[in-house]
């Protein structure tokens, strides 16, 4: 060993007497470099040290990327597969993971129909594609039906655990809308394994929607066709940081290779000797929501292609429930025996590909149809409503309502053989590339837990002692003949404080005075800890509650026909308004507040200035057709009877109203014969129903026939009332029930029908019934959804 390696290379110490290059150098020239050693170990022991650190630094820096070499592993991306249309978009990114073996490890995992006989026993394309199938998992419980969907989607979550559970991906791929991907989304997001999903954000018209919804919610990246796709996975509350506008995957495939100079092999190979252009691709799926419908449309899409007698490539439809059926519609029509037709189960993807781009027309509901037949400009029909929301171009005629065979038929005449531009709504052939440059992104050492970007809102106070303290109330409003009332009604029914005003008597001053109550009310709720939670409104005559509308109303409230009640007041005051008749308002207090609570059927009759009321059937509130239903007051008791405000003859009202009573009154008086002995009158005192009440309580006998009669014809009417709705409960309210109460109960005992002579006629116990059925709408939960 020569000094010269003993002086520059520390090293070489180690290999002292071992043979290196420089010692080669030492048997040729030995002589001379012993001389010339002495003066170069001077030279050379200044420079050792700077020599030994270099050396140094340079090993550790080599160690260092060695180390980091080692610390950046493959990412694992494990992609399953469930179905001949998902691998068409999965197999694109497949080869690009494959084709990068220093970044990443593919895993392959195959299940659903993909493994089933009777749909091409698809998994062996994929193993064509030299793709090593990492598990197969049989996944689909046979039936074709809505149950076999559900238990296959329990089968898969049972298997599917072991399989990931043995891969360990760092991330799993997942494609689409189907309810297999349902269940891979589900079992990898309870394993803690992160999930790209393919192609979510898309709107189509079946259950497909919310399955695709779903996997979206439970994965943690995205990688989207369009940019409406990924607007609404912004809108869904996606981080948009993880939201990929990558396009399609497969259109990487078909832009590249659909000019084949071979397509008319292919074209030969699977539909015989036809032109170009000259043949109808059909392929149509079940929609879930909707068996029947789409078995339906399926049978009339075949009728059409039948008479349309063009060569027809019919493919089966996929495994949803309804399939059986549907294949059961295609034997039956002999579509397998006809010569004009060729049906198959499985067509591999480069071929399907040539056979749309060059067919005369598509037809079906496949979202094959609606994205990729278009970057070919293929004519396409969609059908029904299972492909409804997507984005699609010029080149797709919908008949959404596919109800006739002349229909699809007459879209055929319209479609066939037609060109249209190209259109790339769906992708531009570059997806693939975007897809692995976002995999490479993926942190692994980021928290899992994926977040969601909600949008602003108020800050939620529901632990704060104020509200809870707080008396949540309703402002109830009831425009009455002579005066308006309004107030605030807390939940338990409590009248919390009270505003009375004369009624005006033109629409405007009536609205401004409305107004102007319910502002001074909310002033008070506000000083008082009372929370409005929305205002209600009790009027006469009849209203469209859905509307908030009084279509017209009686003859005491003027100017109050066509009248909008809700808007005007909802605008002013901004808390949302209800608004009915003051009758089923009524009713509505009773079963919130009165005798009505808990019963299932009742009626409730109002007795004052006129006669109304309203019905409680089977818990709900009955309006009735045009809203007219429980005018209690307008039914027929005497085909000759007195004139009624309504016009007609013979009504309850003409009866038994205060007003009616006060007509009758006044005609006594005048004839002097309404005065008996110790009844109080003055001369200046109008003349009401009390005097006539009065006058029969010291027995006037001219007063009591006018009320027995009365009494009589409010007791038959509620008699008709009970032998058509068979209410168990009937409630007087009004300032004339305590009266009627009695009589009225008495004429239920002797003229009804023995079954309901045992119904119980009460008085109500509520001192604002109109007051409080207006709140009880506002209150109430169940009212305010009817409602």
């Amino acid at each position: 060993m020569c000094v010269i390696c003993v002086a520059v290379n520390s090293t070489a110490l180690q290999h002292y007497r071992k043979p290196c290059l420089m010692c080669v150098l030492c048997v040729k020239y030995k002589t001379f470099l012993v001389e010339f050693c002495c003066v170069f170990m001077l030279q050379s022991l200044s420079i050792w040290k700077a020599k030994k650190l270099y050396y140094l630094r340079m090993q550790g820096n080599r160690e260092k990327m060695e180390g980091q070499n080692q610390c950046k592993k493959k990412l694992r991306v494990c992609v399953a597969t469930c179905n001949r249309a998902d691998y068409s978009k999965l197999a694109p990114i497949m080869f690009g993971i494959k084709s990068h073996p220093d970044e990443f490890e593919l895993e392959v995992v195959v299940l659903g129909s993909h493994l089933i006989d009777d749909y091409g026993n698809t998994f062996r394309m994929i193993e064509q594609d030299d793709f090593d199938i990492g598990s197969k998992l049989h996944t689909i419980v046979r039936g074709e039906d809505e149950a076999a969907m559900v238990e296959s989607v329990g089968l898969a979550l049972v298997k599917l655990p072991d399989v990931l559970q043995r891969l360990r991906p760092d991330i799993l791929v997942v494609h689409g809308d189907r309810f297999d991907a349902l269940a891979l989304a589900t079992a990898a997001a309870l394993m803690n394994i992160r999930i790209l999903h393919l192609e979510g954000g898309e709107v189509s018209g079946t259950i497909d929607d919310s399955i695709r919804h779903a996997i979206s919610k439970l994965a943690h990246y995205h990688a989207c066709c369009t940019r409406r796709a990924e607007q609404h996975l912004i809108a869904m509350c996606e981080d948009h940081s993880r939201i990929l506008l990558a396009g399609c995957p497969s259109y990487d495939k078909l832009l590249s290779t659909h000019h084949r100079d071979d397509h008319m092999d292919i074209i030969k190979s699977w539909l015989g000797d036809v032109k170009e252009h000259d043949y109808i691709v059909a392929l149509q799926h079940p929609v879930t929501t909707d068996i029947q419908h789409s078995i339906k449309i399926y049978g009339l899409m075949l009728d059409a292609l039948l008479s349309f007698k063009k060569r027809t490539l019919i493919l089966f439809p996929n495994i949803d429930a309804g399939s059986k059926e549907m294949v059961r519609v295609m034997r039956k029509k002999g579509i397998e025996q006809n010569p004009n037709f060729r049906a198959v189960k499985h067509i591999p993807f480069e071929q399907f590909i040539q056979l749309v781009c060059h067919a005369g027309c598509m037809i079906g509901n496949s979202s094959c149809g609606v994205r990729e037949a278009g970057a070919f400009g293929t004519p396409v029909i969609n059908l029904g409503t299972r492909q409804t929301g997507r984005e699609t171009g010029e080149n797709v005629l919908h008949v959404r309502d596919a109800d006739t065979h002349n229909k699809i038929y007459h879209a055929l005449e319209l479609q066939f053989g037609k060109r249209y531009p190209c259109s790339k709504i769906y992708g531009d052939g570059s997806a693939v590339p975007r897809i692995l440059k976002f995999l490479r992104t993926i942190d692994l050492d980021e928290p899992l837990q994926k977040t969601f970007c909600f949008p602003p809102v108020k800050e939620c106070i529901s632990q704060d002692i104020d509200h809870i303290l707080e008396t949540q109330s309703a402002l109830s409003v009831d425009l009455g003949g002579t005066n308006l009332r309004v107030a605030i009604v807390c939940m338990r029914g409590k009248i919390v404080n009270k505003y009375t005003k004369p009624n005006p008597k033109t629409f405007e001053a009536r609205m401004e005075l409305i107004l102007e109550m319910c502002r001074e009310a909310m002033q008070y709720a506000v000083h008082n800890n009372c929370r409005i939670l929305g205002v209600g409104v009790s009027t006469g005559g009849r209203v469209n509650p859905q509307e908030g509308i009084v279509l017209h109303s009686t003859k005491l409230i003027q100017e109050w026909s066509s009248v909008d009640l809700r808007t005007p007041i909802s605008d002013a005051l901004h808390l949302p308004v209800w608004v009915d008749n003051d009758g089923n308002c009524a009713a509505l207090a009773e079963k919130k507040f009165g005798h009505g609570k808990g019963v299932e059927n009742f009626v409730t009759v109002i007795t004052g200035t006129g006669i109304g009321g309203g019905i409680i059937h089977h818990n709900e509130l009955v309006h009735g057709s045009t809203f007219c239903a429980a005018e209690l007051g307008h039914i027929m008791v005497s085909l000759e009877g007195p004139e009624c405000s309504c016009g007609s003859r013979g009504c309850i009202e003409a009866y038994a109203s205060g007003m009616a009573l006060q007509k009758e009154a006044k005609r006594l008086h005048d004839e002097d014969l309404l005065k008996v002995e110790g009844m109080d009158m003055k001369l200046s005192e109008p003349i009401t129903a009390a005097h006539l009440i009065n006058a029969a309580k010291l027995g006037n006998p001219k007063a009591n026939a006018v009320l027995n009669k009365a009494a009589t014809a409010l007791g038959v009417g509620i008699i008709n009332i009970l032998h058509i709705v068979n209410p168990s409960l009937v409630i007087l309210s009004g300032v004339l029930a305590s009266y009627y109460q009695a009589p009225v109960q008495h004429t239920i005992s002797e003229r009804a029908l023995f079954s309901v002579q045992s119904i119980k006629v009460v008085t109500s116990d509520l001192e604002e019934p109109a007051l409080l059925g207006a709140a009880s709408m506002v209150l109430d939960y169940e009212t305010r959804r009817i409602y």
